[in-house]
């Protein structure tokens, strides 16, 4: 297909709604743009102001340091070779205008904790997907959903061409829909999540009320206030109190010697932060998490127990899904699969990494150079560094000889020297 047939069927998910019912209410105010990106991913207010969003940052840190590419594999489903493709760009590069790939990667581990399900949905494509399933991605977005369908979804994403947030209603076969593996652990509304969060807001609300300001005096008067009299005579002394405290520059104030004063403003004992600590105790359990993965003094074993069981579930829900919905059936037929990588050598310290590669080159298992290219040089130019041999065998001279061509030229040598 030429230039000309790619743009006449190029297809956007924000121009191509048929019914009238879902498209959104024109705008005619005027697009801001400030300082802050306003396609980013904002977290809740509840989320954002606790504990939580640092629990958050830090998954998604470690979600998007995996690396997911649209690749190949075999019949035995090992990775053969990276596809050079549009949707791998998106993976690699570029997610759309705004997000880099590892931007991307990151929004969606965010998105996915705060909202529990989300919509990966590709904005721009070769073709129009209501027509064709061999289309190409070009942009994608992450969609928060707004209303279920029986097969389709309502979604709000960024449009990076009007500069606000829309509202799209598109089939559920062109989107990826993920949902948090941890759930019940993160989103439910009574999980252990959500009711640290309550608690985190109630100690909030309690320091708030304990820091502004207040002196809590109880005033003793002299006399029986029994009368409507009396009454407005003790409201009228709390007055005269109040009018020196806050005149006075230094809150200084003074009584009859028959009143008597006394201040209630003390800490109010209770259990409420025995119970975060604990529920945040019990929230890392679930989570996979540790205090040493939080500050960064895990181990490897600590971290490789962590990636298996808290990030990979995750990485495994976005990757599935987006391979059911963005790869037609022959593509999957012929090995593409969307996958990810982690870098096994980034929780190695320096002084294994030399035994590590002598055991892998030595069994023949990694060159010379696909080691230098995992710590970051650049390859030699030996021809004997992309070779798969043992460097402390000798290299043949020749052509490799069979076992009997060897044994008979050992007969003759022997026949000779007899």
């Amino acid at each position: 297909m030429g230039v000309l047939g790619s743009l006449k069927h190029a297809w956007n998910a924000f121009v191509a709604e048929e019914d009238e019912r879902f498209r959104p209410q024109p705008y005619s105010g005027i697009v801001s743009f400030g300082g802050v990106n306003p396609g980013k991913m904002r977290l809740n207010i509840a989320n954002e102001r606790s504990i939580v969003a640092a629990i958050y940052t830090r998954l998604a840190i470690d979600f998007a340091g995996h690396r997911m590419r649209h690749a190949r594999l075999d019949d035995n489903e090992r990775f053969v070779e990276e596809l050079k493709s549009d949707l791998n760009n998106c993976l690699k590069l570029s997610a759309n205008i705004d997000q880099g790939a590892r931007a991307f990667r990151q929004d969606i581990a965010l998105s996915l904790f705060d909202e529990g399900c989300i919509v990966i949905v590709p904005v721009d494509t070769t073709l129009d997907p209501n027509i064709t399933g061999g289309y190409d991605i070009q942009s994608m977005r992450i969609g928060i959903v707004k209303q279920w369908y029986p097969r389709r979804v309502r979604v709000e994403l960024y449009n990076d061409r009007t500069g606000r947030r829309e509202q799209v209603t598109l089939d559920k076969s062109h989107v990826a829909i993920v949902e948090n593996p941890l759930y019940s652990v993160m989103n439910e509304p009574n999980s252990t999540l959500q009711r640290l969060i309550r608690k985190l807001n109630l100690l909030d609300a309690v320091d708030e009320q304990s820091g502004s300001g207040k002196l809590d005096l109880i005033i003793q008067l002299p006399y029986v206030i029994k009368s409507d009299q009396k009454r407005r005579q003790a409201e009228q002394r709390r007055k005269d109190i109040e009018f020196q405290l806050k005149g006075s520059q230094y809150g200084i104030a003074y009584t009859d010697g028959t009143e008597k004063i006394t201040q209630l403003n003390r800490p109010a004992e209770n259990n409420l932060w025995n119970q975060i600590v604990k529920l945040v105790e019990m929230l890392y359990e679930q989570l996979g998490l540790t205090p040493a993965v939080m500050d960064g003094t895990a181990d490897e074993q600590t971290m490789l127990n962590y990636y298996n069981r808290t990030i990979e579930p995750l990485l495994d829900a976005v990757t599935e899904a987006m391979s059911e919905k963005f790869l037609t059936k022959t593509g999957r037929t012929q090995g593409q699969t969307i996958t990810y990588f982690r870098d096994p050598f980034k929780l190695v310290p320096l002084s294994q990494l030399a035994e590590i590669a002598d055991k892998f080159t030595r069994n023949e298992i990694a060159t010379s150079n696909e080691f230098r290219g995992a710590i970051g040089w650049k390859p030699s130019t030996d021809p004997r560094a992309d070779e798969l041999r043992n460097s402390n065998m000798p290299a043949p001279s020749g052509p490799a000889t069979t076992k009997e061509t060897q044994q008979e030229g050992d007969s003759q040598d022997g026949s000779n020297q007899s």
